[in-house]
Parts: structure tokens; sequence; C-alpha cells
């Protein structure tokens, strides 16, 4: 059985049971950019006479959501209700996109189509569960302001005619939020005591502050405050993220660490919490998920210790599944159930 040690909190079954409860009266509104994850599955038994790379023979296609709309579909998992604004293009894949989110019975409501842009898709040839090469399709430029108009009242309505309970900008970088959709929302945010969580990307990292969660991995944060920190070196990254976290006046920096774990910087503790030891398939799409799982434990006021290890447990179980996939809840609860909790004074 895997001991924890976790100060500040009491949980057992029947806590975490009621937390799940509370995670299906959760309403989440998701912003950013949305996008299709497609795969080749094939065997490699020969290399090409014309360059010295694997010939791929496809035995199956599979399309899945991927980015926003991915971590709406982790939303979704664990209960709770995502409400997806993203953009995609007037083609083929954006159609293809639109009945991957009715199949999965996202509303589509908030998607908007932009005849100027493509839509993302990220293509993943796999070959004995190991990935062989990935192809992008994508557009990355900022959206043109009459758009980020249109979708920032569409936002606005929402927020003023639903409860919302969290809101969560999933930054990729193809360009759907720009500084000022991110300023115009967070600003109706704070009026309306609504907390905000982030996963950023380089271009738009400096622009995120006064929000409540902040949720880079390493190596977004290492390029975004501009510091040669080592991945091993848990000091010097616990003092550059404390500055960063006071500078931007963030509630919580959790900073992903991969196969090394998690970290989580507050303003009574910076903590490390390492990461389960576990079959690794593929960690794509994970980030998706520790986001969402953090975003519900933001939503519903969960003691941050208790959502770093929620976070970083969810997002180990993802990486045991090749390719982006969201978290199974019955999954999860098993997991969470060989946890013994461990209360410390």
């Amino acid at each position: 059985m895997l001991l924890l040690q976790i100060n500040f909190f009491e949980v057992g079954k029947t806590e975490i049971q009621q937390l799940f409860d509370k995670f299906s009266k959760v309403t989440a509104v998701v912003i950013g950019d949305a996008m299709v994850d497609s795969y080749l599955w094939g065997k490699v038994d020969r290399v090409s006479p014309e360059a010295p790379i694997p010939i791929v023979s496809v035995t199956k296609k599979e399309s899945r959501l991927g980015g926003a709309a991915n971590v709406s579909l982790n939303f979704q998992a664990l209960g709770a209700t995502p409400l997806l604004f993203s953009v995609i293009g007037d083609d083929d894949k954006g159609r293809r996109f639109r009945k991957l989110m009715e199949k999965n019975n996202l509303s589509t409501e908030g998607i908007f189509i932009d005849p100027h842009r493509i839509t993302t898709v990220k293509s993943r040839i796999i070959s004995g569960g190991q990935h062989i090469a990935r192809v992008d399709e994508e557009s990355t430029e900022f959206i043109e302001p009459d758009l980020e108009l249109l979708i920032f009242n569409a936002i606005k309505r929402t927020l003023e005619s639903k409860k919302v309970d969290v809101i969560i900008f999933v930054d990729y970088d193809k360009g759907v939020i720009t500084p000022n959709l991110f300023r115009k929302v967070h600003a109706i945010a704070r009026e309306k005591n609504i907390p905000v969580a982030v996963d950023p990307k380089k271009r738009n990292f400096g622009i995120y502050e006064n929000i409540e969660l902040f949720k880079p991995n390493f190596k977004e944060f290492v390029e975004g405050v501009g510091l040669p920190i080592r991945k091993g070196d848990l000091e010097k990254l616990k003092k550059a993220a404390e500055e960063y976290k006071k500078e931007k006046s963030f509630r919580y920096i959790f900073i992903t660490l991969s196969e090394l774990g998690v970290f989580l910087s507050n303003s009574v503790s910076k903590t490390y919490y390492p990461a389960q030891i576990r079959y690794i398939a593929d960690v794509s799409g994970a980030g998706d998920t520790v986001l969402s799982v953090a975003g519900l434990c933001l939503a519903s006021g969960v003691d941050p210790a208790l959502m770093a290890l929620l976070s970083n447990v969810a997002g180990g179980l993802v990486c045991e599944k090749v390719g982006v996939v969201p978290i199974d809840r019955a999954v999860l609860l098993q997991e969470l159930e060989k946890i013994d909790f461990n209360i410390l004074p």
C-alpha cells in the first residue's frame, strides 16, 4: 500500500467520495485552443528504400478531441459541466471536430468558425505502442479583433446567465487566447469572484496575473521566467516559483515535472509530490488532466495539498494509455482507495 503523508487536512474514502460528488455540481468555462488529435496505428516491418526511415503499414485510423476540448472531456468525465469556447476552421477537419464534440455530448455553442484559419490537427503515427512521428497542421496567429469580440460577448453572456464555478484558460499558443481576451474575461471573473486557472505557453506567459492557479510544466516555467534551472534542483525551483508567484499575485503555482511528479507553491507552504511508480505508455494529454482535476479542486475549495495529490495521481493514470485520453472517474476512485492518507500534526 502506498503511504502518503500530508499536512493540514484529514481525508478518507468517505471524504473522497463526497468530493467527487461536489465535482458533479461544478460548471466550468473552458477557453482556449481546441484541436483534433488524429492517430494512424500501424506495423513497421521494413525500412524505406527511399530514405532511412520506417515504413508504417496503417491498420487503424482514429480521431480524438485534443487541447481545450480534451480539458473539457476531463471535466465531463469527472461529472462536471464544461462550456468550451474555441475556434475552428471552415474545413473538413473542423467538421470532424464538431462531430466529435457532439459524439461526446459536449456543447458546440461556444465553437466559432473562422474561414481564414485552419482547424488545428496533430497527427500521430504509432507502431508497437511507440510514436514514430507527429505531423501538425495549425494556424498560430492571434484571432482577429472582430472574432475576439464575438467570443468575449458569448463568454460574457454565459457568465451573466449561468452560475459558473471556475474559468480555465487552455493556452496551446495557437492564437485563440489573446492578451485582450484574457484581460476582459479576467476582469469579469474578479467582479463575480470566479476563480481562474491557466495552463500557459511561452508567447502569453507574462500576461497572466492576479489569478488563482497558474499551471505550467517545468519547461514552460523555466523558459517563461528565463532562469537556467536544472529539472531536479527543487530548491532553486522553489525560490523561482515563490518569487514569480509574488510578482504576478498568483494564489498557487502548480508546476508539473513529468516523471518527477508535481510541485506546488502557495502562500503557506511550498510542497513537492513525487510521481507514483507506474508504467508510462504516453505522456500526451497528461497536462490537460492535471489542469482539469486541479481546476475542479479549485472550484470545490479543496486544500492545496489534496489538490496536488489528486492531480498528480490522475495525470499518472492517463500516462498509462497510448494517445490523448481523458481520466476515467471509476479508475481514479479505485486508485485513490489504495492510498492511506496519514495525517501529520
